[in-house]
């Protein structure tokens, strides 16, 4: 395919520019005033959606409530850059070197919104369709993600706008472009344990009750447990310690109180709810054989959904398929991202480039790569208003 010189349909030159603002969550940096500035003069109706310290966009092309309103989501914030004197090049240079194009976001992913809005400009520009297309872009997804999508999502609730399906587009494809996209995610929650002992001397452990041999029973009671095989289209679940901790740096004093920390992926063979309630349990019947008291508290990053294999995702596969030759597989994997909030509002599906330098020192993306992806989606577009 033809690429444009466009600056504003050139998705590669649009990667690079938004690379160059720092928008680290929750600064926006200046990427979406850059992303206003070019809808705006291609005809989109575009509306910022702030909320709190994060900043959103909204854009719309076409009429408010046509009865095909093909979505595009993603992010443009980016994680902090971690030890700057470890990279080989400035973080936000957005500078090409090799075919690779270099800079924090350069994956994750100012590329795959630079893809999907050059996309949506050529094709509105072209061949203006019938029905509308919906840009909804945050500056929260690397963040606690309170007031990014979410505040996106309430904002078209309340007028009455709306998406008939959407992609997001993350990074979806391990090793190679074209291979994987994703039709829902597992869950994801992590509980905090305090497990209340008596503080003591450890040479009269009789006048004191250690938190922590209760603290380990619980720990492997969690991780011993096996909590499913695994179901039609997700892997098993996992749980995971991820810290243990006292605060103690005396030897010879028992402490009063013990923490931990553990983080489940589940499937869509449980809830949020219902594991929540089997921890609670699991430390209750430990209380009762140590005498240790235990609380609990939980954050829930998001429910396990699943996109059953339809007309989205066929459309997708074979969009992909077309301008790779490759039929992408249909995948759960993975962690979290905001499609976990657009399922509640419209069928959603992922996809995008190959994720391995997300988040890493020296993250960059082949060149070649961010082209194809605007091919893909632009085939999206014009298959899907065909």
């Amino acid at each position: 395919m033809t690429h444009s010189t466009d600056p504003a349909t050139d998705p590669v030159a649009l990667t690079a520019e938004l690379i160059r603002c720092p928008s680290v969550t929750p600064t926006e940096g200046g990427a979406l005033q850059l992303l206003e500035k070019r809808l705006t003069a291609a005809g989109f109706d575009c509306t910022r959606v702030d909320r709190g310290e994060v900043s959103n966009l909204f854009a719309r092309w076409g009429r408010k409530g046509a009865n095909r309103t093909f979505g595009f989501n993603g992010h443009t914030d980016v994680v902090p850059v971690g030890d700057l004197a470890a990279w080989s090049k400035d973080p936000f240079c957005g500078e090409i070197e090799n075919g690779w194009l270099w800079g924090r976001g350069a994956t994750d992913m100012k590329s795959g919104v630079a893809a999907f809005v050059a996309a949506a400009i050529d094709f509105v520009t072209r061949t203006p369709p019938d029905g509308a297309i919906i840009l909804a872009i945050t500056g929260d997804e690397e963040g606690l993600s309170v007031d990014g999508t979410v505040a996106l999502l309430d904002w078209m609730a309340q007028n009455n706008e709306r998406m008939s399906a959407c992609l997001v587009g993350e990074p979806t494809c391990p090793d190679k472009f074209g291979e994987m996209m994703k039709i829902g995610r597992r869950g994801s929650m992590t509980a905090y344990f305090t497990a209340r002992g008596k503080q003591g001397h450890s040479a009269y452990p009789q006048r004191a009750l250690n938190p922590l041999p209760a603290m380990a029973q619980l720990v492997t009671r969690l991780s011993d447990h096996v909590l499913d095989q695994g179901t039609d289209h997700f892997d098993a679940s996992t749980l995971a310690f991820t810290t243990i901790d006292t605060g103690n740096t005396a030897s010879n004093v028992i402490p009063a109180q013990c923490t931990a920390t553990v983080n489940i992926r589940f499937n869509d063979a449980h809830s949020s709810a219902s594991l929540t309630d089997w921890l609670r349990s699991e430390a209750a019947a430990v209380a009762a054989q140590t005498g240790v008291h235990f609380e609990m508290t939980t954050m829930v990053s998001g429910e396990s959904f699943l996109t059953p294999p339809g007309a989205l995702s066929d459309l997708v596969a074979s969009a992909v398929e077309a301008e790779t030759g490759l039929r992408p597989t249909l995948s759960t994997s993975g962690g979290t991202s905001d499609a976990r909030f657009v399922k509640d509002h419209c069928p959603v599906v992922e996809f995008g480039l190959v994720g391995k330098t997300m988040h890493q020192v020296d993250e960059r993306v082949e060149v070649a790569q961010i082209k194809a992806l605007k091919d893909v989606y632009s085939r999206i577009l014009r298959d899907y208003f065909a």
